[in-house]
């Protein structure tokens, strides 16, 4: 297969002999000083944009599956026939180009038509309205708003900003790499413009800074917090998750924070600019971001943790001391195995007596399924024992008729592994709001892909698919050393997930693999 970084890629205007592309292969050319990647699948030829829409991974080392071009970054998915986005993260569609072949050359020229998507025949619902403006909640409005649905939909949050990549708050947009405005999930005409109601382009109606106070699943209503009533045929609660403060004397103070909004990473930003010392406690996937976001910002961070090594119960002893060196190697200093008996404003206590200093500090000790809501108005939910989370089947449909449960707060059946579980992944809530969408659109079918995850780390990145049960055992492939590794980790012998690092074809294989399970 040809490499994208080759230094002179074939002008495709000119066309390329039919033998460099050979069926199952991905070659990039430019079109006009474009990079356009030509694949050969199934006996067709396709022409698509070479970058991937979400954060721009060369599509040309992914790979093909389905009628799918899938990225290796990601893993958003493609449609080879049309260049929709069919699978988040990404959200918009690749470019199509004509690709034409005759006398053993392949050419390649702009004007393919677009392959349009027709309106849906049959809807399950005249109005549908969504809680939560988060990945499940912005995934299902904005794959209702492309698919011309012919319905309202109204969207309401409690948070003062519309749908954003909450992912940014602890990685780009805190380092200090993008601005505000580039966190943004959608152009201002898909909702409303500015804050408060209203109804944007794609036909969603936004309300801001607007809590829902009761469901009334029998007259199919809610309530918000003035008193406004709002009637729907379809509900989707997507409400998240909600960051935990731990219960440590001293924590009560202004100067510690918790993140899951932009406004949270705006006050970050804002403590660490007038501050040269930050203690995280937890290190956790968000907790390492944070600290790798404040050593982008020139403060001394500590992560301060009870575990063995950050991250081991999704990467294990050896893939967590891997993650654990990157950091130390950009210094951050670790205190595992401690916790924090209190905090007086500037310093920390820890259990064994020691003390360190902090001008501010970021607690990353887990989050709870925010699903009062689905409680108090009778749907089942989760014991906290059991992990918490609104039932759902595997329609994603909870125990009250027309209402639906995506993202953090879904615990739903585990197509893979067996079980209920519920997933605290950006991409898989995004994924399932997709489902809902569909479903509401007369799409038939349970909601059947595999968990999946990226962190990066100061330039390495791993990639995580699959579900591991707390007892599941680990098993490595490669060298962690070199930093190129797989761990497979089984549950009662089943392989169950799948952490890699440098092996992004051998993630997307696996994931594909899982999904016909």
């Amino acid at each position: 297969m040809a490499s994208e970084n080759q230094q002179e890629k074939p002008d495709l205007a000119k066309g390329i002999a039919s033998a460099d592309l050979t069926e199952g292969q991905m070659l990039v050319g430019t079109l006009d000083g474009e990079d356009v990647l030509v694949a050969r699948s199934g006996g067709k030829l396709f022409a698509l944009g070479a970058k991937c829409t979400h954060l721009g991974a060369p599509l040309a080392k992914g790979i093909m599956v389905h009628g799918e071009l899938r990225c290796p970054w990601h893993h958003a998915r493609f449609s080879l026939e049309t260049g929709e986005a069919v699978s988040a993260p990404a959200l918009d569609p690749v470019g199509c180009f004509r690709a034409e072949e005759s006398d053993g050359r392949i050419v390649v020229g702009k004007g393919r038509e677009t392959i349009s998507r027709p309106a849906p025949e049959k809807t399950l619902a005249r109005r549908v309205v969504i809680v939560g403006g988060g990945a499940a909640g912005h995934a299902c409005a904005e794959m209702l708003a492309r698919s011309a649905f012919p319905g309202s939909v109204t969207m309401i949050s409690n948070d003062s900003d519309a749908p954003y990549d909450r992912t940014f708050c602890s990685k780009q947009y805190l380092a200090g790499k993008v601005s505000r405005e580039n966190a943004a999930l959608a152009d201002k005409p898909l909702y409303a413009a500015g804050e408060g109601e209203g109804k944007g382009e794609g036909g969603i109606a936004l309300r801001l800074k607007t809590n829902v106070e009761a469901i009334d699943p029998a007259a199919k209503e809610i309530t918000l917090s003035g008193g406004e009533r709002i009637g729907y045929d379809a509900l989707v609660l997507a409400t998240g998750a909600e960051p935990q403060r731990p219960d440590i004397p001293g924590f009560e103070r202004p100067n510690v924070y918790v993140l899951r909004t932009l406004a949270d990473a705006d006050a970050l930003i804002e403590a660490a600019e007038k501050a040269s010392r930050v203690a995280v406690i937890g290190a956790s996937y968000i907790g390492l971001e944070v600290a790798a976001s404040m050593i982008g910002r020139k403060l001394q961070v500590d992560v301060i943790s009870p575990d063995e090594v950050p991250v081991g119960k999704t990467l294990g002893i050896e893939g967590g001391k891997f993650v654990q060196g990157l950091h130390e190697k950009k210094g951050v200093t670790f205190h595992l195995g401690r916790k924090v008996k209190g905090f007086d404003g500037r310093t920390l206590t820890l259990d064994d007596g020691s003390k360190l200093e902090a001008d501010f500090v970021v607690a990353g000790t887990g989050v709870a399924p925010r699903a009062e809501l689905a409680e108090a108005a009778g749907l089942k939910v989760a014991s906290k024992e059991k992990g918490g989370g609104v039932v759902v089947n595997g329609r994603l449909e909870t125990s009250a008729e027309g209402i639906y449960a995506a993202g953090d707060i879904a615990r739903y059946p585990d197509p893979h592994g067996g079980g209920h579980i519920r997933v605290e992944h950006w991409v898989h809530a995004e994924r399932q709001g997709q489902h809902v969408a569909r479903l509401l659109m007369g799409a038939t079918g349970d909601f059947r892909l595999p968990p999946f995850f990226w962190s990066a780390h100061y330039g390495t990145s791993l990639r995580y698919v699959g579900h591991a049960g707390k007892q599941a055992e680990p098993r490595l492939e490669g060298s962690v050393e070199d930093g190129e590794f797989a761990i497979r980790f089984f549950d009662e012998g089943k392989e169950s997930a799948l952490a890699t690092c440098k092996k992004d074809k051998l993630a997307l294989e696996v994931e594909a693999e899982w999904e016909q399970v």
